[in-house]
């Protein structure tokens, strides 16, 4: 377990400003403080690093998270790694949840000004030029996550959607599986809409299997849309073996549906997520899906605006690899 500088100022019973300027020789405690935080560190074995020094001064130790819809379980995973590496540099995380409503995100940028926040994770959001003029005049450290930019020069931490999906396509195809449907976003999502219908159709064109637009029903990524997705792409496609389900939520509305009609999953109809959400192992059967590491991801955005803090010049954006973690939704069909 990592000790942080929150650790040893909550068990010296100080700040951690003070244990900041206990660290950094800044003046502002009594030599029995002193005495009591250096005796903290020694018993707690704390080592700051040259990063968490560099943030010290200057700051109100806090960063923003931008978020569209804070219920979700994989924004969850986001946050809980933002929030690891929050505390490991003593900030502050704050969310605001805008909905993916311009005005409302709007809005929160001009709170996190007013705060004056240290950095922005603006996260699986399309940046628009609005917004980006804001951030840019903020002047602060920001990083996109599960989202990118061509047109403004943001890193960003993400996993290859194309790639991803095009790999689970790939897997109910080597499992024997030819008649194939997909419940995705909605195509004008550009940031995981439609890259993941390309890698869908990409996959089914590259082993020379039939795709129509009436297999795939881009309708969003919740399980209330996955219920309906399903019954509409079953009744334009009520022979396909197998669906490719857009996120885990949608794959889990899939199978209650399916459950609803008395359609049994694998042994009738196979199905794949995209995500592995922590329920995804929970369902009934347990969910097949393509994982993209949400904490870890989370954490490495977090860590690079730390770096922008301290280095004040740009980062690489980073790409996560996805993987295959096969449970009990699919099943392998006889050729």
């Amino acid at each position: 377990m990592t000790i942080t500088i929150k650790d040893v100022a909550k068990k010296a019973n100080v700040s951690i400003a003070t244990v900041s300027r206990i660290l950094n020789n800044k003046p502002g405690y009594t030599k029995e403080t002193e005495n009591k935080v250096l005796q903290v560190i020694e018993e707690l074995g704390y080592h700051p690093n040259g990063l968490a020094r560099g943030l010290i001064n200057k700051r109100t130790h806090t960063i923003g998270v931008l978020v569209p819809q804070i219920s979700s379980m994989l924004m969850s995973g986001f946050l809980t790694g933002i929030e690891a590496a929050a505390h490991e540099y003593g900030f502050s995380v704050i969310v605001c949840h805008t909905e993916l409503q311009g005005p409302k995100t709007t809005q929160y940028l001009n709170v996190l000004k007013e705060k004056q926040v240290d950095g922005i994770i603006y996260t699986s959001d399309l940046l628009t030029e609005e917004h980006y003029q804001i951030l840019k005049d903020m002047g602060k450290p920001l990083v996109l996550l599960s989202s990118e930019s061509y047109e403004f020069p943001v890193p960003y931490v993400k996993v290859n959607d194309r790639l991803a999906a095009y790999s689970a396509t790939e897997y109910l195809i080597k499992k024997g599986h030819r008649k194939i449907g997909m419940i995705s976003g909605l195509k004008e999502d550009s940031l995981a809409g439609q890259p993941r219908i390309d890698g869908f159709m990409q996959a089914m064109r590259a082993h020379q299997l039939p795709i129509k637009n009436e297999w795939i029903v881009p309708i969003g990524f919740k399980f209330e849309e996955g219920i309906k997705g399903f019954r509409q792409l079953i009744k334009q496609f009520p022979d396909m073996t197998a669906v490719f389900a857009a996120s885990d939520e949608l794959a889990l509305g899939i199978l209650s549906a399916a459950y609803q009609m008395d359609i049994k999953i694998p042994d009738q109809l196979s199905v794949i997520g995209y995500d592995n959400l922590e329920i995804a192992a929970m369902s009934i059967p347990p969910l097949t899906t393509v994982a993209q590491p949400s904490e870890k991801m989370g954490k490495k955005a977090a860590e690079l605006v730390f770096q922008m803090m301290v280095k004040k010049q740009p980062v690489e954006s980073r790409i996560f690899p996805h993987e295959i973690i096969e449970r009990n939704s699919v099943r392998t069909r006889g050729k």
